[in-house]
């Protein structure tokens, strides 16, 4: 680690909460700073923490606080993501606190009861916005494209030079060419040769790529046209490459 990063980390000794007798140190001590194990007990200050690198150090240290270390307070991880982001713009303030879906989804553990997850549903159905001329299809060609890009978003991405991606691949198989892929979201293989191609299952193809809580509430998959990241023609692209009977998908 470059010496200017060291000045970040600070060495110091936890201060501890008193004894509630009356002297002494209580069995858990209070910390205003937290020591990371994995950098060799040095310790990060939250109020000298910006930018991802800072926030990758702190949720680090966090994470692997010690059972019975003089610094082993409980942490949550909302603290720990607002102690990593004292300095943020004030318009990532919606973003830290997460909007009413994601509140809800963080207090049940992504798994809301039957009623909450019928709102959370209502709620982002209402957002999805679709093509004017009302065509589903895309290019297939382009989706593909899309799907493999893991552009966008990421901190080295700024000012941005090229179109977000969609990264599908990290979490889908999608193509049997395609051997690298991910396995958190299901295999996409033959999507819509076995749903026949339907009308009906090409608009529920471009309603869950466009918000996919809509469908799944509290699901994984980002919201990709809810929140802006793709456009309505590059989700056009993706619903072809899902649904076009000459996509690879269905090959």
């Amino acid at each position: 680690m470059r010496e200017a990063d060291d000045q970040h980390f600070a060495q110091a000794t936890p201060t501890p909460n008193p004894s509630p007798q009356g002297g002494g140190e209580s069995h858990r001590g209070r910390c205003d700073v937290v020591t990371n194990s994995l950098t060799g007990g040095r310790t990060w200050r939250p109020e000298r923490l910006s930018g991802v690198r800072e926030f990758m150090l702190a949720f680090s240290a966090a994470v692997t606080l010690v059972a019975g270390s003089p610094c082993a307070e409980p942490i949550t991880p909302d603290a720990a993501l607002r102690a990593a982001f004292v300095r943020a713009p004030a318009e990532w303030a919606g973003r830290i606190d997460g909007d009413a879906t994601m509140q809800a989804c963080s207090a049940s553990g992504n798994s809301p009861a039957a009623a909450a997850a019928k709102v959370i549903a209502a709620r982002e159905k209402a957002s999805i916005k679709y093509p004017p001329d009302g065509r589903l299809l895309g290019d297939w060609k382009k989706g593909e494209r899309i799907a493999q890009s893991g552009y966008g978003l990421r901190f080295t991405d700024y000012p941005a030079t090229n179109p977000n991606g969609g990264n599908c691949y990290a979490c889908h198989q999608m193509t049997r060419t395609e051997v690298s892929y991910g396995t958190i979201g299901p295999s996409l293989l033959d999507y819509g040769r076995a749903r026949k191609f339907s009308a009906a299952d090409t608009k529920a193809a471009y309603e869950k790529i466009y918000n996919s809580h809509a469908a799944f509430p509290c699901s994984l998959m980002p919201r990709f046209g809810a929140n802006g990241v793709l456009s309505i023609e590059q989700i056009q692209d993706l619903t072809a490459l899902l649904m076009s009977p000459e996509s690879p998908v269905n090959q």
